[in-house]
């Protein structure tokens, strides 16, 4: 199974939150394939240099990196040769989904369905979820 997962829940494993962290764990027992492009791998990298974030983290800043190199190599590099534009609330959040579709993802797993579950263009075989419902997906 492919997915793309959001930024915002490689941060919430990073924070030790539940079911982000069991999501992680999934990619990383090769349970569930996930993607990435040239704009996710940039955002996880902007959002992981940002310290106050990370305040009451469990991992320190070497750690973190250590866990996104761990993490990357379970990835599969894909590559957008077509901008969709499903109109998302937030701009920054379309290329989610436009990695989804250019890698054949059933799953986004996201924090933020309020504005990624909103495209004006849809994909029926996708689905955008919190991670607790991918988990459930799993039996995990």
């Amino acid at each position: 199974m492919k997915v793309v997962i959001d930024t915002n829940v490689f941060i919430g494993a990073c924070l030790g939150q539940g079911a982000s962290r069991a999501v992680i764990a999934a990619c990383l027992e090769k349970k569930v394939t996930p993607l990435i492009g040239v704009a996710l791998l940039t955002e996880y990298e902007d959002v992981l240099s940002r310290t106050d974030l990370f305040v009451r983290s469990r991992l320190n800043a070497d750690e973190r990196e250590e866990l996104l190199d761990i993490f990357l190599a379970t990835y599969r590099w894909t590559r957008i040769y077509y901008g969709w534009r499903p109109n998302l609330r937030d701009e920054g959040d379309n290329h989610l989904v436009e990695l989804a579709v250019a890698g054949g993802a059933e799953y986004v797993v996201t924090r933020n369905l309020r504005d990624v579950a909103r495209m004006e263009l849809l994909f029926p075989d996708l689905k955008v979820v919190f991670p607790e419902i991918l988990l459930k997906e799993l039996k995990l």
